[in-house]
């Protein structure tokens, strides 16, 4: 089981690369095997950030610096609400919450994709408000910003570069917080963190490779129909829970 883990963050780490969103999400199933739900996000606040320092480093030449500006403090401000909300949410509604933005936001995802709408610039603020909040409560981001951000950013790799700043702006936001309110997610099961980290490394490593080669399209909507059956079992198994308390 830990080496299937380790395989499936390695190879999570590798598809968000050119998909730009996904990882806390694939990963997230797979944290909560070994831990809780408070310390699952805070653990995959971990991965997503080293995974994301990765990627900032190896695409920094292809940075979008003006939407930078547009999205970082929102991104910032709404990370800090949703951290903060985050630790003091029962383990239950968090299971559950979780499971409702693994469905909701994929689909807000295809039907931008239907309605073909362009969201005014002012929104961008916005965007990064409610994708950060999002994000530092339950630790998906991607796909709410990627609304946002796809369409000021079309270049593949300025578009992945880009989205691996704000998001290390959210994750380096929410990871002091998560570990002020409770850091025994560090000595929980510590070789088992550092290896997740080490292999969220090596995908981004590889993820790279992908970026040219593979349509971030077809990346994306195979991530998206993953999202939503983690999304159903997740609400089936807090129901589930707060059924026999």
């Amino acid at each position: 089981m830990v080496a299937l883990g380790l395989l499936g963050c390695l190879f999570a780490a590798a598809l968000t690369v050119p998909a730009g969103f996904g990882l806390a999400t694939m990963t997230t199933p797979i944290f909560l095997l070994w831990f809780e739900p408070h310390h699952a996000v805070a653990g995959v606040a971990i991965v997503h950030g080293a995974h994301n320092g990765m990627k900032s480093r190896m695409l920094w030449d292809h940075i979008d610096r003006a939407s930078i500006r547009r999205f970082g403090w929102a991104l910032l401000v709404g990370a800090l609400a949703g951290a903060l909300l985050q630790s003091f949410i029962p383990s239950t509604p968090l299971l559950f919450l979780l499971g409702v933005s693994l469905i909701v936001l994929p689909l807000l995802k295809v039907s931008e994709s239907w309605s073909a709408i362009r969201l005014p610039e002012a929104e961008d603020r916005l965007g990064g408000l409610s994708s950060g909040f999002l994000g530092g409560l339950t630790g998906h981001q991607g796909a709410l910003r990627a609304m946002f951000l796809r369409q000021r950013v079309p270049d593949k790799s300025a578009y992945a570069a880009t989205a691996a700043v704000l998001a290390l702006v959210v994750d380096a936001t929410r990871i002091p917080v998560y570990l002020w309110h409770d850091a025994t997610v560090l000595t929980a099961n510590t070789a088992l963190l550092v290896g997740f980290v080490l292999a969220a490394l090596l995908g981004a490593q590889l993820g790279r490779r992908w970026l040219e080669k593979w349509k971030s399209d077809d990346i994306q909507r195979g991530i998206m129909v993953g999202l939503v059956i983690s999304g159903v079992l997740y609400i089936r198994e807090a129901l589930q829970a707060t059924a026999a308390a």
